[in-house]
């Protein structure tokens, strides 16, 4: 089943408002009629929408990540197209239907023994459709920009990086959790033991780690893997910005060269997500890293776990308009 829904014209006239005298960021883009138009386009960056929250629903946490790609569309095609923001160097690919796989999930019951394994089953079939499209975007030299559902999807899009470069790849996660929980069945919550374990991810770092929700299982997890460091978040509290800045600098040099950069909503203080949190990075915290993080070769870009609220599209917003942004 083909479930890459191309964004259009229907769809800048859905979400863009146009303003006499402005141009609108939505106003502006290119547009395609297939993924494989990629080859003969200029633009580095590929933003594509994964609507599904059914993940996070088998990691037991807030349901509500389907509905985050709308709320992005809403906020980010309207920012103005000026001398700082220019769709010059961005595409917007689309998003993945997955409305019926959805569906399925609704019609579980939650009481049943074994609903968080039957939502798991649906979660595998979301990995190998994120794993095909990503792939798809990989092969024309792109730049993948993943946004919305759960960080069940980091699963695929390691796959798909590491099959398409044929050796595991390094990631940085900025994140409040591991996501290294056991693999007994797929959920939000182990997508990095199921890549350690498939041989598609090799160093891996987890920057904003909680010491609350850690498991001491996973603690001892890591101690035996030289290839998975982490720096936790109540580390960083009595430092200033540029401290932490340094400390996420050696996270970068732990991975070396090219990687893969996870942005967990859940790390940020008082943002709508699936695991809400009172303690956390700030969203202007969050902006700093990802300025400093862009100079860095990164092979993707996912941005998960956040659920719509007034302000959680123009949130996402900034931080895209920061990491395409050349000035």
């Amino acid at each position: 089943m083909n479930r890459l829904e191309y964004f259009d014209k229907s769809q800048i006239k859905k979400y863009v408002k146009p303003r006499h005298g402005e141009t609108k960021l939505g106003q502006d883009l290119e547009l395609l009629e297939n993924i494989k138009d990629l080859e003969n386009l200029h633009q580095d960056y590929v933003i594509l929408g994964l609507p599904e929250d059914i993940g996070v629903r088998a990691n037991h946490g807030k349901a509500g990540t389907s509905k985050t790609w709308a709320a992005f569309l809403e906020s980010f095609l309207n920012i103005q197209n000026n001398r700082f923001n220019s769709a010059e160097n961005l595409l917007i690919l689309g998003h993945l239907n997955f409305e019926d796989l959805l569906n399925q999930a609704d019609e579980l019951d939650p009481n049943h023994n074994d609903y968080h394994v039957f939502l798991s089953d649906l979660v595998e079939q979301i990995d190998e459709h994120v794993c095909e499209v990503v792939k798809q975007i990989l092969s024309f030299d792109k730049t993948p920009i993943v946004i919305g559902g759960g960080h069940n999807n980091a699963f695929g899009i390691i796959k798909a990086c590491s099959e398409t470069e044929g050796q595991p790849i390094n990631v940085l996660n900025i994140d409040a959790h591991t996501d290294l929980r056991h693999c007994k069945h797929r959920h939000s919550g182990n997508g990095f033991s199921y890549a350690i374990q498939k041989e598609f991810l090799n160093k891996y770092y987890i920057f904003g780690l909680h010491k609350n929700y850690t498991p001491e299982y996973i603690f001892e997890y890591i101690d035996q893997k030289n290839q998975i460091d982490y720096c936790c978040f109540d580390q960083l509290l009595h430092l200033n910005q540029l401290e932490k800045l340094s400390k996420l600098k050696a996270g970068c040099n732990f991975l070396m060269n090219e990687f893969g950069l996870e942005i967990d909503c859940d790390s940020i203080q008082n943002f709508n997500s699936s695991a809400k949190t009172p303690s956390g990075f700030s969203i202007d915290e969050m902006r700093n890293m990802i300025k400093m993080l862009k100079n860095n070769p990164l092979k993707y870009i996912h941005i998960c776990e956040a659920i719509p609220s007034s302000t959680t599209g123009k949130a996402l917003s900034y931080f895209v308009s920061d990491l395409i942004r050349e000035q």
